[in-house]
């Protein structure tokens, strides 16, 4: 892309294309286009297509900041995550919400399927962990609201105390025990299957990485 002006030597590259439509429609050859900068280094300049077709959307995201509180309602639910429509801000103009909250961000617990932990229309209060510019979207989290379990069990737990536990998961190096609600931990043997009650000690507590390593109390 060529600009215009005093920056016409400079290369300049697109980032964020339209949400509406095709790439192949949003820049043909020859074609005059909008942009806002988003990105400068030494080599180019990029621009954003979608900050220029919304630009209410693009402030209100652009005001946000990492660890802001959000409210809203969860407006769809997918496998991969969920959309929140929010109580402030301007809508999408394609997807039911400008959050959107990712599966893993959804809560500390383990849960199979997303509606385990949230349904649509629910109030959620979400923490502000980034504004996606390709989507337009501002990236949440449910859990950072939460207690960690992880933590709140270290807090009380010590290596060599057993707990009962339920054998969860069967993986290539072992198998994995939940002892709390939220809290499992890696045995690296095998010889049980899911569902199987065990007792455990716990070997190793690693807080800042919330892993647990734990052996069979037979």
């Amino acid at each position: 892309m060529r600009l215009d002006g005093d920056l016409a030597s400079t290369p300049a590259h697109i980032r964020d294309y339209p949400w509406h439509g095709t790439r192949a429609e949003a820049a043909r050859i020859g074609q005059r286009v909008t942009g806002e900068v988003v990105s400068v280094d030494t080599e180019r300049i990029w621009l954003s297509l979608a900050a220029t077709e919304h630009p209410e959307l693009w402030t209100f995201l652009k005001g946000l900041r990492a660890g802001e509180v959000l409210t809203g309602r969860i407006a769809d639910v997918q496998n991969f995550g969920v959309f929140v429509a929010l109580d402030e801000g301007p809508p999408h103009p394609t997807y039911p919400g400008v959050g959107f909250v990712t599966t893993p961000e959804l809560s500390w617990k383990h849960f199979e399927q997303v509606t385990d932990v949230v349904r649509s229309g629910q109030p959620v209060r979400g923490e502000v962990l980034a504004f996606d510019t390709y989507n337009g979207e501002a990236r949440l989290s449910l859990r950072a609201l939460q207690p960690d379990p992880f933590q709140v069990f270290a807090d009380e737990a010590e290596v060599g105390q057993q707990f009962p536990g339920v054998v969860t998961k069967v993986v290539p190096f072992g198998v994995f025990v939940r002892i709390a609600d939220g809290v499992e931990g890696l045995i690296p043997s095998k010889g049980v299957q899911p569902g199987d009650s065990v007792q455990v000690s716990i070997v190793e507590l690693d807080r800042d990485r919330r892993r647990l390593l734990l052996t069979r109390v037979r």
